[in-house]
């Protein structure tokens, strides 16, 4: 019987929050692999806040999605037919295979993962791409000694959530920022973070005085704005800032707002740097390995919130933008 694709391809530039009449659902049938090919059925596919810079018309890391163009997103899934050596029928693979069902592709930048390691959606998370964003962005960039203060915002998030167990791991006093009681609770009693900072019930900046009274070694930054403002008055001297995303600034509509702040890199000569996880690709390995045993230790924990349905797309999309996500967000095809 003949296979049917639905998939979302980009219908519009988003102007502020994304909404369903920016993207097309279409379908289409599904090709059979020619020679070097595979085709591949996607089970898990992930939103991640990257996903809104890309479909913005802006030069970036990576080029923009174009009008008319399948929506750009990680995955995994299973192979169901192939005509490449690396790749057998029943192989589980996990690459950018786009918002759809099904993905026919060369097989570059697709790879193999174990589900006897680890559960599929696992390499979506901590053992996909938030996760090695997290390991890298901490200990490369962010460079964190035992006994320093480390702070990370967005902590009850797919990356946040890393970073501060591998700090926790790195002999580091950890605090993270969220958003409500619940994630606070999460990342203290479940993983473990010495406190938590409910930027929903106060302002961030006297919570900061508090937990940090000698101010911050490490800030670990996925929101930008206002709470980027905050940490930067809190540096001490040698303070590294890791710039891993700005999730309060990606549907503005006006200018992005950066930090008033950022004299306090003078005065306390510290350090703000980007991270991107594209460029430690041939380091995955050494991470996932390293990961894998802190999982089997009890170390490191992850939570996936897993929303059923492909057609869901966009509107599960917005939760990452309203606070609504509990750990990372993916979309169970099917």
């Amino acid at each position: 019987m003949a296979l049917t694709n639905h998939k979302f391809l980009l219908a519009a530039r988003p102007v502020g929050m994304p909404k369903r009449s920016d993207w097309t659902y279409t379908e289409e049938p599904v090709g059979e692999p020619k020679e070097g090919e595979l085709l591949v059925q996607l089970l898990y596919i992930s939103l991640d806040p990257a996903m809104r810079i890309w479909i913005n018309d802006a030069r970036s890391y990576m080029p923009p999605v174009g009008i008319g163009e399948l929506m750009r997103a990680l995955g995994v899934g299973i192979v169901t037919a192939s005509r490449n050596p690396r790749f057998a029928v029943g192989d589980y693979v996990s690459g950018l295979f786009g918002v759809q069902e099904y993905a026919l592709t060369d097989g570059r930048g697709v790879a193999k993962v174990d589900t006897r390691a680890a559960p599929l959606p696992k390499y979506l998370s901590v053992l996909g791409m938030p996760g090695m964003t997290a390991y890298f962005g901490l200990l490369d960039t962010g460079q964190p000694k035992p006994g320093e203060m480390v702070v990370v915002s967005a902590a009850a998030g797919a990356v946040g959530a890393v970073v501060g167990q591998i700090a926790k791991i790195k002999n580091c006093r950890v605090v993270g920022i969220a958003g409500g009681a619940e994630k606070c609770r999460y990342i203290v009693q479940e993983l473990g973070f010495d406190a938590a900072i409910d930027y929903k019930a106060a302002p961030v900046s006297g919570f900061l005085r508090r937990h940090c009274p000698e101010g911050i070694d490490v800030y670990f930054d996925n929101v930008g704005g206002a709470i980027l403002d905050a940490a930067l008055a809190r540096l001490r001297l040698g303070a590294r800032i890791v710039i891993c995303g700005a999730i309060s600034q990606y549907n503005n509509t006006g200018p992005i707002t950066g930090p008033s702040n950022y004299l306090s890199l003078l005065s306390n000569r510290a350090t703000m740097k980007g991270t991107l996880v594209l460029d430690y690709v041939d380091r995955y390995a050494q991470a996932g390995a390293e990961m894998a045993v802190w999982m089997a230790a009890g170390k490191l924990k992850s939570r996936e919130d897993i929303v059923e349905g492909l057609a869901t797309f966009p509107e599960t999309l917005l939760k990452l933008f309203k606070s609504e996500n509990s750990g990372k967000l993916m979309l169970k095809v099917g």
